[in-house]
């Protein structure tokens, strides 16, 4: 039988993974598009155009795998 969801897949619209304190991105996962480095000022717009009319706060559509909202922490000038 053969999984709904393919490769990679979470089954949820959006599943951000794990905080990685070496990166300034967290890895988001979009169905149907794959996985995306996205930064706190990407994160919204990006899912947004993607899926126009999800919620945000529900965590059946938007799952963080850890620390729900947080984002490694970036100064300006840093790699």
């Amino acid at each position: 039988m053969e999984n709904a969801t393919g490769p990679g897949e979470s089954g949820y619209p959006v599943f951000v993974e794990s905080f990685d304190a070496d990166s300034r991105y967290r890895r988001v996962r979009l169905r149907g598009l794959g996985c995306e480095p996205l930064e706190p000022e990407e994160f919204e717009p990006r899912v947004r155009q993607v899926f126009p009319d999800i919620d945000l706060d529900d965590p059946a559509q938007v799952h963080w795998e850890d620390r729900p909202g947080q984002w490694p922490p970036w100064h300006p000038g840093e790699a």
